[in-house]
């Protein structure tokens, strides 16, 4: 009987090994092929605070609005926040946001200035709770005021978010009306979904948790009642902790494949891409996000019917090389590269 057992185990240790194989190896030639797909309708920008909390000279606004005219950038996040425990921030956080606003409409009368606004929610042991209507009250009230401000929307970056929660669709729901009748955008960003669906309720009976899915990813179905409210999601699909290139490509191709099949006629949608040192920067770097971001929009049988193009993860990460390596990989163009780093060299990210 042991005999037998042993020979069981065996058996599908052998299947899982030989699967696993499989995989790597198909993972690997798919890597190898060359993304027809370039470039995108729409291109994000995660920018630092201090684009709206410190005073910045003429030659600052000029150097940013060249750079994200050189790279086809149609939207910024610029950090507003974050939000205090209670739903507020204080207007002396971004007393400078109206004249980055007003320089914005001057030199890149393009480009949506969104805020973006966040804050670690009570679930990831921050001081955020959505469950508080007057917490949820008093994020609307921060919104108003930096509406009346000049920004071109809202840009949640709420962490983390799991599916099923209700609380932050009723946030998304009334702010949405509060852009919508103002002629604004609404924006969020959320974790990437889980592999398949299935994971969830999977995680959810290992590891149980009160009320909420673990790990926090959100599945299709709650992307979907997101999109429903907002009008462009962004995918943190960074921080794949993937060990080789070609599992971080994958990672990537697979999310943008899933993600802008289900929600590519939806809504507008951001694959977010990293500039800053991964914690495996021999495997995932920009040019393997961007290749991967590519491969997927190539395995699509068809191109979105919204915009759709990938988030940069952040501006205050971005060196010049980089920028250089996106028109590249990109947008499939050379040139020369604009440093959009050397008004603010020294200044802390946001």
């Amino acid at each position: 009987m042991i005999r037998k057992t042993l020979r069981c185990a065996a058996w599908a240790v052998a299947v899982l090994l030989g699967a696993l194989a499989v995989f790597f190896a198909q993972t690997w030639f798919a890597w190898q092929r060359e993304p027809r797909a370039y470039g995108g309708t729409a291109n994000a920008l995660w920018a630092r605070h201090q684009w709206v909390g410190e005073p910045h000279t003429e030659a600052d606004y000029r150097a940013l609005a060249a750079t994200l005219a050189t790279n086809r950038i149609t939207d910024v996040f610029f950090h507003a926040g974050p939000l205090e425990g209670d739903g507020r921030i204080p207007p002396s956080r971004y007393r400078h946001a109206g004249e980055l606003l007003s320089a914005m409409r001057r030199l890149a009368p393009g480009v949506r200035a969104q805020a973006y606004v966040g804050q670690v929610e009570r679930a990831g042991g921050g001081p955020l709770d959505l469950g508080d209507p007057g917490t949820r009250a008093r994020i609307l009230d921060t919104d108003r005021a930096l509406l009346a401000v000049g920004f071109a929307g809202i840009h949640y970056d709420i962490e983390p978010v799991y599916s099923g929660d209700r609380d932050f669709l009723d946030l998304l729901a009334r702010t949405h009306e509060l852009t919508r009748d103002r002629g604004r955008l609404l924006s969020a960003a959320l974790e990437q979904p889980p592999l398949e669906d299935w994971e969830a309720p999977v995680f959810r009976a290992l590891l149980p948790r009160v009320g909420i899915d673990y790990p926090p990813r959100p599945t299709g179905a709650y992307l979907r009642a997101v999109a429903s409210r907002v009008d462009q999601l962004a995918i943190m699909t960074y921080d794949s902790e993937a060990p080789t290139q070609a599992l971080a490509g994958w990672h990537f191709a697979h999310h943008t494949e899933r993600i802008l099949a289900l929600l590519g006629d939806r809504v507008t949608v951001f694959m977010g891409v990293p500039t800053y040192r991964t914690t495996t920067p021999w495997a995932e770097d920009l040019p393997t996000a961007l290749r991967g971001v590519r491969q997927g929009i190539d395995a699509l049988p068809r191109p979105p019917r919204r915009p759709y193009g990938v988030g940069v993860y952040a501006d205050w990460t971005t060196s010049a090389r980089d920028w250089a390596t996106y028109r590249r990989e990109w947008l499939g163009i050379g040139g020369d590269e604009i440093d959009h780093n050397r008004a603010n060299r020294g200044r802390p990210g946001g």
